[in-house]
């Protein structure tokens, strides 16, 4: 049987870009940005995204494309066989364990969207019962489990129809609902009074904020939302067609990332400001915070609705990239059908996701590294296994591939003059700033 692929080339584009954007753009950026500064830490973002995060994600793209198979059997063929292959494993191993904790999140996002469609959100509480509300939530054991269930189970059900008939028709119709969410309430936010303060905010950098801990956290929001060192865009560009430009690809998922993060900064920022909150609030600004604010807003409960929508598709958009990886090893490694591969995952899944969901409440006495377990998954996938992932990529491409393959690849063949011109500059990114920029960064991170 023929391997699956994308129908089209905007299919791709969109499934690429639905990987990228997801929860760290509307969930982990804007709370990042509140902690870190503002648009200092904007500015250093920006920077690590298009010097060291975007040669990353075309080396990613150049593996899976070249190979044309998973990531397992793309460092193993690619290696001719080598140990190099058991990087390949890695990077099938990372995103489920992302995906545990992240179907997490994104069973809050269903809950918080049930409840504002009976206005329980914005109801005009005060910012402490948000806060309550929202720890009760957590805290208890059914609601958030059945909420993990249920997002985990849409998931699975996406990945399950396949590529063309599956991810792509889903990315298609809700990548572009996606934006049109976000850019409206954008527009709706910073028309509130007092919305200036949050776009100074945004845009006015202080960069004595700005140190290793902000850059080393700047670097980890890049990978969590571009979704680099764990398998995806490598599994992705596999059903690429070879004709396709690599550049132009990686490039446009890379700037539709960074667009939406900026776009959410804009309709969550402005907000917040308008209403006298702390834009330092942490994890809690979407759960906590910003339910409190839509209570102040005119129209807030529709606002509210809108925003919980967005969350939940930026949340499945990343999901679904996230499961295809080690659904693609099961069927073409293991022979399994797509459907029992699914139904294994989801069970590996449900169960690592159903520890983290009872870290807040039954489980809550169990503590690693000073937090519960969580976090500790989250730190240990940011801020470890994300970034272990995208330097043994790049000392991959840079290291063991031949640099004839690579131009090749990069090229089409050739073909692409512009990219033929760029490809001098790329490869030394590839093979000597990228490797030396995360091991600085992620020391850094650590002291």
């Amino acid at each position: 049987m023929a391997r699956d692929s994308f129908g089209s080339r905007f299919g791709a584009l969109v499934a690429m870009a639905g990987s990228a954007v997801g929860l760290g753009n509307l969930w982990r950026f804007p709370y990042l940005v509140g902690e870190n500064g503002g648009a200092a830490f904007i500015i250093v973002y920006i920077l690590l995204s298009f010097l060291i995060c975007l040669p990353i994600f075309i080396s990613e793209f150049v593996v899976g494309r070249r190979s044309q198979k998973n990531a397992y059997a793309a460092f193993r063929d690619l290696s001719g066989g080598s140990a190099w292959r058991w990087v390949g494993l890695f990077t099938i191993i990372v995103p489920l364990i992302v995906l545990s904790y992240y179907s997490v999140i994104g069973g809050w996002s269903i809950d918080y969207l049930l409840k504002s469609c009976t206005f329980s959100v914005a109801g005009g509480e005060s910012q402490s019962a948000m806060a309550t509300m929202f720890s009760d939530m957590v805290s208890s054991t059914w609601t958030p489990l059945l909420a993990h269930t249920g997002f985990l189970l849409v998931t699975t059900l996406i990945v399950v129809v396949g590529i063309k008939d599956g991810i792509e028709k889903f990315s298609k119709v809700m990548m572009p609902l996606l934006f049109v969410i976000v850019i409206a309430i954008a527009i709706y936010s910073v028309t509130l009074p007092g919305a200036k303060a949050g776009l100074d905010y945004l845009f006015n950098p202080d960069f004595s904020k700005i140190n290793g801990g902000a850059i080393a956290s700047a670097l980890g929001q890049a990978f969590f939302s571009l979704s680099l060192g764990f398998g995806t865009i490598m599994t992705y560009a596999s059903y690429v067609d070879k004709k396709e430009n690599i550049m132009f690809q990686s490039t446009a998922s890379a700037v539709a990332d960074l667009m939406f993060a900026l776009i959410a900064g804009i309709a969550i920022m402005p907000a917040v400001f308008a209403f006298g909150i702390n834009p330092q609030s942490g994890p809690g600004l979407v759960f906590e915070t910003l339910p409190y604010v839509f209570g102040q807003m005119p129209a807030g409960g529709l606002v509210a609705i809108l925003f919980f929508v967005a969350l939940l598709v930026a949340a499945l958009t990343s999901s679904i990239s996230m499961l295809e990886v080690a659904v693609a090893f099961l069927v073409e490694e293991k022979k399994f059908s797509r459907i029992s591969a699914c139904g294994v995952l989801f069970t590996i899944c449900w169960v690592i996701g159903a520890v983290c969901s009872l870290s807040f409440g039954p489980l809550s006495n169990v503590q690693i590294g000073g937090g519960n377990l969580f976090d500790f998954f989250d730190k240990l996938s940011s801020n470890i296994l994300m970034t272990l992932g995208s330097l043994l990529t790049v000392l991959f491409v840079g290291r063991r591939l031949k640099k004839t393959d690579v131009y090749d690849e990069f090229t089409n063949g050739g073909t692409i003059s512009r990219n033929a011109k760029l490809f001098g500059v790329l490869w030394f990114l590839i093979r000597y700033v990228c490797p030396l920029a995360i091991i600085s960064i992620f020391i850094s991170g650590l002291l």
